[in-house]
């Protein structure tokens, strides 16, 4: 890992409600991370790659979330928009290790939980 990638404890698992998400302030923008069903755990930039709209309030549904404002699915594991639209919206590796959520950003500077 490079001096300018680091692991950020995002927090507990539980912080993160199912089919839910949580954002995270980075000088990279807004990731949000977001809890399946399954508990699987995945971090993907808060702006869908059609319209900008903010992911974290989208309705998680299995390994994808649909876009709040009009409805794209993103998959969660690739960013990739289902057609018609498409797109891709940048994700982030992100993996749990004793309950805490640790998100792996390229930063020299803080970020925030919020």
């Amino acid at each position: 890992m490079s001096e300018a990638t680091r692991c950020i404890d995002v927090g507990s698992i539980e912080d993160v409600p199912v089919r839910g998400s949580r954002v995270v302030e980075t000088p990279l923008g807004r990731i949000a991370v977001f809890r399946t069903a399954d508990e699987s755990v995945f971090a993907i930039d808060d702006r869908c790659p059609h319209l900008e709209g903010p992911l974290s309030d989208g309705i998680v549904h299995g390994h994808s979330v649909t876009c709040p404002l009009h409805n794209l699915v993103i998959d969660l594991e690739t960013g990739k928009g289902k057609a018609p639209e498409g797109g891709c919206a940048v994700t982030y590796p992100v993996e749990t290790r004793e309950g805490r959520i640790l998100l792996r950003v390229s930063t020299d500077r803080r970020t925030e939980v919020v």
